[in-house]
């Protein structure tokens, strides 16, 4: 495994290879959760996607339920609430953990001290600033809203 791209992420929809698609994009990787109080983020992430996705960037989010048990629901039901609510159309992954012994390997390489930003993840909507060729350029905490000047700055620099 040499970069985020190369790791074997399940798709919400069940289907395989999420990352490998985002290859040569600068990504915004993001926990998510349906049930928190920052998920209005959700409409913030959107329009980040929508507005810089002609310039190779892409929002990648990553549903989780280890916090608070704010993401409780199927993946299904996930997909439904973030269309319906906020008109995401951003990739989304199959429900998974950031922490703990069951730590899905795309967070063990996040937050591995590889990267430089390393530690546990501390809530929802921790995000992770993913170079075109899959190195960690920058972590971001959870309050960090879409958009913050800081953050915008850091994507066009990456861009």
């Amino acid at each position: 495994m040499s970069g985020f791209f190369d790791i074997a992420v399940q798709r919400i929809d069940g289907t395989p290879d999420l990352l490998d698609g985002l290859r040569g994009k600068v990504t915004l990787a993001v926990n998510v959760a349906s049930r928190c109080g920052l998920t209005p983020q959700y409409a913030g992430l959107e329009q980040l996607y929508r507005e810089l996705s002609a310039e190779r960037f892409t929002v990648v989010g990553f549903p989780c339920n280890q916090f608070g048990a704010q993401e409780p629901g199927s993946e299904a039901q996930i997909v439904a609430f973030c269309q319906a609510t906020y008109g995401v159309t951003f990739p989304l992954s199959a429900k998974l953990d950031v922490n703990g012994a069951q730590r899905h390997p795309v967070y063990a390489f996040l937050t591995s001290p590889a990267t430089g930003v390393a530690g546990d993840i501390s809530w929802n909507f921790e995000k992770f600033l993913i170079s075109r060729d899959g190195r960690v350029l920058k972590r971001y905490p959870p309050e960090t809203r879409p958009e913050d000047r800081g953050l915008m700055q850091d994507i066009a620099e990456a861009l």
